[in-house]
């Protein structure tokens, strides 16, 4: 149970991790995403940029939250663990 917790709480962290850096590179580099695919749905207007920079910093907070809320857990099982049962 202990190593499931600790692989849920690495997840987390990654997928906050590569939507962070996604959100910092959209906000650098808008157009990453019309060198990649060949399709430009928004016309070159940006709107599409900024709808991705506000989801991915919304998936971000998300991520982190998780993975904070599971690095409590953990840390709480191996204070309880720790204490003698009277």
């Amino acid at each position: 149970m202990k190593a499931n917790r600790s692989i849920q709480f690495w997840i987390e962290t990654t997928l906050a991790a590569l939507s962070g850096f996604l959100c910092v590179l959209t906000l650098f580099w808008p157009d990453w995403i019309e060198a990649i695919l060949p399709v430009d749905p928004d016309g070159h207007s940006g709107a599409l940029e900024w709808l991705i920079v506000a989801t991915l910093l919304i998936a971000t907070a998300a991520f982190a939250a998780l993975a904070r809320t599971e690095w409590r857990r953990l840390a709480a099982t191996a204070e309880m663990a720790k204490e003698p049962l009277v």
